[in-house]
């Protein structure tokens, strides 16, 4: 297997992702085409990291420009059964360095999202431009696709539209939530606190939170909103900072033991994503016993069922989530119910590096053998 995608990786890579790929390797012959986090080319036995670029703006767009014939190079070398591309657009790119190539493996294509998310609610708005002619592009990737894999319903619903029946396969990737999961649930903060954690763009709907949040401050004074993440919305976090202080702090990134550490100062997590493909920081909330206030939409609808684990309010409706918010974080016995049946939730998302390598195993095998429809 050649596993290629944009994601960026360090060598040595942390624990948690050198025990996923342990437990690949018991599997799978496998080498991995990505890029370099420190920004400088490196390549071992199964790692093929692709330098950055020295224009910071233009570094995605190079590497997707570059990828067929870096493919084709490691096709010929490699001479992989298959290929699994972790986006669509990077779907692309192996299907042109495949032409190239002598070689002709198999193509998994990944969907951990909605495509159209990322031309068009993500980074600079000069993106929308692209966005039509990015949508057939991606929805070609996955049409012309031997086999694909889902995160979730939603993603695989995606997949359905697309190919006319859903995703060969649908499953969660593995993270190491060990951070989350091993300490005891701690009690609810005595302020009422909500956490959001996710990227800064707009397809987070950050700008309707730091709408929703005025309204819950004016409601709920003791309130207070943390908010760790970076992007292109950073501004509307500064302002509403600036705005409310005292009820807003910003924190550009954490690492997972801080993010668990926030959680457990949370009474709740908010999560107002338009389309989210599954949302990981919802199992790692489940992880920490805490309820969640969210959009009912896309992947989160797999995690979270109103009034049990969460409240969940309509895509893109300010007020709603303000009251959402308002009740969730005044109502202190409700916080608790929805922590509790929150941790319980969190074992049917309990994942091992030797489950999601066995899973990918199938999914490989169905490939080969022509039978992952």
């Amino acid at each position: 297997m050649l596993f290629v995608g944009r994601g960026r990786l360090a060598l040595p890579l942390a624990p948690g992702l050198a025990r996923k790929w342990d437990a690949i390797g018991r599997e799978l012959d496998y080498a991995v085409v990505g890029a370099s986090e420190d920004g400088r080319g490196v390549a071992d036995g199964r790692f093929r990291l692709q330098a950055a670029s020295r224009v910071g703006r233009l570094d995605g767009a190079l590497f997707h420009l570059r990828l067929p014939f870096v493919l084709r190079r490691e096709l010929d070398r490699f001479r992989p059964d298959v290929v699994v591309a972790a986006d669509p657009f990077v779907g692309l790119a192996v299907l042109a360095g495949r032409g190239l190539s002598a070689s002709t493996p198999k193509l998994i294509v990944e969907v951990h999202g909605d495509w159209r998310t990322f031309s068009r609610s993500y980074g600079s708005s000069l993106r929308r431009l692209l966005g039509p002619v990015a949508d057939r592009a991606a929805a070609q990737s996955v049409k012309r696709a031997d086999a694909t894999r889902a995160l979730s319903g939603f993603t695989s619903g995606l997949v359905e539209e697309v190919r006319g029946r859903p995703a060969s396969a649908s499953f969660p990737t593995y993270s190491d939530l060990s951070a989350f999961a091993e300490a005891p649930v701690a009690p609810l903060p005595a302020r009422p606190t909500a956490l959001f954690v996710g990227v800064l763009e707009a397809y987070k709907n950050v700008d309707g939170l730091a709408r929703a949040w005025r309204q819950v401050v004016a409601r709920l004074p003791e309130a207070r909103l943390v908010v760790v993440g970076r992007g292109s919305r950073r501004q509307v976090v500064e302002d509403l900072v600036a705005e409310l202080p005292g009820a807003v702090e910003h924190h550009e990134s954490l690492e997972p033991q801080e993010v668990a550490g926030a959680l457990d100062e949370a009474t709740v997590l908010v999560l107002p994503s338009w389309p989210e493909g599954l949302g990981r920081v919802v199992i790692e909330a489940f992880a920490r016993g805490r309820g969640v206030v969210a959009t009912g939409a896309g992947g989160i609808l797999d995690l979270v069922t109103d009034g049990v684990e969460g409240i969940l309010v309509p895509r893109a409706d300010d007020e709603a989530l303000a009251a959402a918010l308002v009740r969730a974080l005044s109502d202190r016995p409700l916080a608790g119910r929805l922590g509790r049946a929150a941790r319980l939730r969190y074992a049917d998302w309990h994942s091992t590096p030797e489950r999601f390598a066995s899973e990918f195993r199938a999914l490989v095998d169905a490939t080969i053998a022509g039978t992952a429809r």
